[in-house]
C-alpha cells in the first residue's frame, strides 16, 4: 500500500449512514454493499480528505490496533472498493 496515494469516490456511488453503519448503491452495477463501524469511519476519512496517509494516521490514533494490522485490513478493504469500482487510489500529486 503507498501511502502517498490519495482515495476518490466514484461518482456512480451513493452512501447513506444508516445507525452507524454505510450502506453503499453502485448505481452502475445496481449492487448494495454494507459498511460496519470500522469502515463507516475510513468512508468517512475518505469523504474529508481523501489522503491515505491521514486515513491510516487517523486511524492509528484513533484504534488500539498493530500498524502492521492496520496496513493489511485497510489495503484489503481499498483494495476490494477500487476493484468494484466503488472508489479509484491516485499517485498524489
Amino acid at each position: 500500500m503507498n501511502l502517498n496515494q490519495t482515495i476518490a469516490f466514484s461518482e456512480q456511488v451513493i452512501s447513506q449512514e444508516v445507525s452507524g453503519e454505510t450502506v453503499l448503491l453502485d448505481l452502475q452495477s445496481e449492487c448494495y454493499f454494507g459498511l460496519d463501524a470500522v469502515g463507516t469511519r475510513i468512508w468517512q476519512l475518505i469523504r474529508d480528505s481523501g489522503d491515505l496517509r491521514t486515513i491510516y494516521s487517523t486511524l492509528l490514533e484513533e484504534y488500539e490496533v498493530d500498524e502492521t494490522q492496520l496496513q493489511a485490513d485497510l489495503e484489503a478493504l481499498l483494495t476490494d472498493a477500487s476493484a468494484r469500482g466503488l472508489i479509484t487510489l491516485q499517485d498524489a500529486p
